[in-house]
């Protein structure tokens, strides 16, 4: 890779930490799920993979 390349990794590294670090104050913030979000939650989690499209 090229230097050039480097800083570009390095700074979507950065952006994506950033990121993280949101989400993670968001979910710390909100506390627990509504009941929709975990009915929902238990819904997807109880699809089998094979039922989902695949992006290809």
């Amino acid at each position: 890779m090229s230097d050039i390349d480097l800083k570009d990794v390095h700074e979507d590294l950065v952006a994506l930490r950033r990121d993280i670090s949101v989400i993670k104050h968001i979910l710390s913030e909100e506390g627990d799920l509504t009941d929709e979000a975990k009915k929902r939650l238990a819904e997807a989690r109880a699809t089998p993979d094979s039922e989902y499209i695949g992006l290809d």
